[in-house]
């Protein structure tokens, strides 16, 4: 299992890539079709036309890292509406990672989590002083 860190930006492909290219061929890919730096530290996940086999392009340390997972049977479930004049999704960690162990995301459906509203940078807490907090 891939384990990926929570800042790591992710882009998955909508459009089929030649799975014979290698490392220079899938930089290529990712700047032609995501129109993205492929030395960013970006995953950037690209898909054959038959949907059985992917590969992950990675810049980590100083050099490429690809991944890759070939199906024996079936095909992955992508999501294959990208944004109006886009070729690419974003997505996170956790939804490739459930595409890649065989889960439909179309069929699925996502729960809204809380979260906190984002603070305002001219509100400063109040702080205590010394002199306040000790009456001699």
């Amino acid at each position: 299992m891939l384990t990926l860190a929570p800042t790591v930006r992710l882009y998955v492909c909508t459009t089929p890539v030649d799975m014979r290219r290698s490392f220079n061929g899938l930089a290529n890919s990712t700047r032609e079709l995501v129109c993205a730096d492929p030395l960013s530290g970006a995953l950037f996940v690209f898909f054959n036309r038959s949907k059985n086999l992917c590969k992950a392009l990675w810049w980590a340390s100083g050099g490429f890292c690809i991944f890759a997972k070939r199906l024996s049977r079936g095909r992955f479930r992508v999501p294959s509406e990208p944004p109006l004049g886009k070729q690419h999704i974003e997505m996170d960690a956790a939804e490739l990672a459930l595409i890649l162990e065989g889960i439909d995301l179309l069929t699925t459906k996502k729960r809204t989590r809380w979260n906190p509203p984002p603070r305002r940078r001219d509100v400063r807490p109040e702080v205590v002083s010394d002199q306040q907090a000790d009456p001699k």
